[in-house]
């Protein structure tokens, strides 16, 4: 072959090759949903005559308020790659917060032995989730509803229905603390939010047990069958969700100052949708951290936008359901095509 012919055979090889690579990332489902953000972002600098976009007084402020969200939602999307569901998020958040309050304001720990107590609340409370579920055969919807009952019903209970004040300035500025980055202050649960994301994300794409959880949302009999301990492997994943549930939690308690047992009061509707518009399958097998961060930030934009529009608050439920319909039906379409 001619040195001619050569290069135009490596001409198109790499042309096809570049082809390839640039249709899997345009049919990136992140891209369409990155693109949706984008859009919803240039319609509300727009109609806001530019309030969206101001950094200090309102970004960082919806970075900050979809931080937690998106913590647990990072360990949701574990549960739910495996076809699963946690709906005791939100009550988890509030315990852990309320059980490390009250270690700090009524049992006299430090600052850290009250957070590990509000990281160990959530660690027993997956624990429990996935022994229900892998041990005890519970499907996960009814499992994870009871212990969002139990662990709201505990909250009411230590705390008399009262919320618990006096929280350490040590532990308050975990979520009101802002990091000098380039001359800008940048919130602290952000920052965590963005160096847990890139954990999770190696978690999940190279690692062993990464490969495993996928496998088992795919086909759980499958994956059984090729030695994967498919019990064990749903313990892990709803225990690392309580666990960044609660780390979501404290850092929610953080940022109010008070914890309160009606706190993170349906909070699992948010971390579930935020999972599912950033596309992961409710069928399991599918899902990516990034998916998940951009459907947070999502959320929190579309509650921002309303609210910067003078729309009447009470209606923001409502905007948010049909949000996550929209974003189940166009995965369902997407499915059959």
């Amino acid at each position: 072959m001619s040195s001619t012919a050569k290069s135009s055979a490596i001409s198109r090889d790499g042309a096809t090759t570049g082809g390839t690579r640039l249709r899997r990332i345009f049919q990136a489902q992140e891209i369409g949903i990155f693109l949706v953000l984008l859009l919803m972002g240039a319609v509300l600098a727009w109609q806001t005559e530019g309030k969206f976009l101001d950094i200090n007084r309102n970004l960082f402020n919806v970075l900050r308020a979809f931080s937690w969200i998106a913590i647990s939602a990072f360990g949701q999307i574990l549960v739910i790659i495996t076809a699963g569901i946690d709906l005791s998020v939100g009550s988890t958040m509030a315990l852990s917060g309320m059980l490390a309050a009250l270690a700090m304001t009524s049992w006299g720990l430090p600052v850290v032995p009250g957070v590990i107590v509000g990281l160990l609340t959530g660690v027993m409370i997956g624990l429990l989730n996935g022994l229900l579920i892998s041990k005890a055969k519970l499907p996960p919807f009814i499992a994870t509803l009871g212990l969002m009952s139990i662990a709201r019903g505990i909250c009411y209970g230590v705390a008399k229905g009262q919320p618990v004040r006096g929280l350490p300035k040590e532990f308050n500025l975990l979520g009101q603390y802002d990091l000098p980055v380039f001359g800008f202050g940048v919130p602290l649960p952000v920052i965590v939010m963005f160096v847990l994301a890139i954990i999770m994300s190696l978690f999940l794409t190279r690692t062993v047990w990464g490969y495993r959880i996928y496998a088992l949302g795919g086909n759980e009999q499958a994956a059984g069958l090729s030695g994967i301990n498919t019990g064990r492997i749903k313990i892990l994943v709803y225990t690392l969700c309580g666990l960044l549930t609660a780390l979501g939690g404290l850092l929610m308690t953080a940022r109010l100052g008070v914890a309160a047992p009606t706190a993170a009061l349906g909070y699992e509707l948010d971390v579930i949708a935020a999972v599912v518009i950033g596309g992961t399958s409710l069928a399991g097998g599918e899902g990516t951290i990034l998916g998940v961060l951009i459907g947070a930030a999502i959320m929190q934009v579309l509650r921002n936008g309303l609210v910067l529009l003078g729309f009447d608050p009470y209606w923001q439920p409502a905007a948010i359901g049909l949000v996550i319909i929209l974003a189940i039906t166009l995965d369902q379409l997407r499915k059959r095509r």
